[in-house]
């Protein structure tokens, strides 16, 4: 009979600081509290992680990375910006059902208030590589050209506000089941091609 393997104490912690910050916020949340919900001794949380800062920077980065993977995994299976961009939304959408505690920390913790030294959300490698996937669909003309921030926002800024408004019990049903609507309309917004409205000409 083999012996049962360990959780491993960093993914445990990591785990607990996940639904504490989500559900109580990092300012309302102790160390002593981590120590409950992850069920490991005060010393070992100081030894992986230094302090409740040092949790949150490891559970900040880990969920940076997972985020950025995917959007690199993405990027290996599609070759236009336009399926990557429809993917992506939809991966989104299946992981704010999935994991509504991960996607909850992500869009609402205010990171920079606790973790200072960290640059913005909207500057993690993450949207890094998001501004990257519309910056190449403008060079092969998917994209009409316009400023990559406005592109951007208006590709994925919908999808985000579906997101958060899920996470709030607006949206009623299941975030897939509106992906088609979303993508037409964030698609048309961008698409080289796409009709555009008319700027009306200033009065003499």
């Amino acid at each position: 009979m083999q012996p049962a393997v360990r959780p491993d104490t960093r993914a445990l912690v990591l785990d607990a600081a996940l639904d504490l910050f989500s559900e109580a916020g990092y300012f309302n949340t102790s160390v002593h509290d981590l120590v409950r919900a992850a069920g490991v001794s005060i010393g070992s949380i100081y030894h992986h992680f230094g302090d409740k800062e040092g949790v949150a920077r490891a559970l900040y980065a880990h969920l940076s990375e997972r985020m950025a993977w995917m959007v690199a995994d993405v990027g290996a299976r599609h070759d236009t910006c336009r399926a990557q961009s429809r993917e992506l939304i939809a991966r989104l959408f299946a992981m704010t059902e999935a994991e509504p505690r991960t996607m909850a920390f992500l869009f609402y913790a205010r990171h920079r208030e606790f973790l200072p030294d960290e640059p913005p959300v909207c500057s993690s490698r993450p949207f890094v590589m998001l501004r990257a996937l519309v910056e190449r669909g403008m060079g092969r003309g998917e994209v009409r050209r316009m400023d990559v921030l406005v592109a951007s926002s208006s590709l994925f800024g919908g999808a985000f506000r579906m997101i958060t408004s899920r996470l709030d019990g607006i949206v009623p049903e299941p975030l897939p089941t509106y992906l088609d609507e979303i993508w037409a309309c964030a698609w048309r917004a961008v698409a080289a091609g796409a009709s555009q409205p008319s700027r009306r000409r200033k009065s003499a």
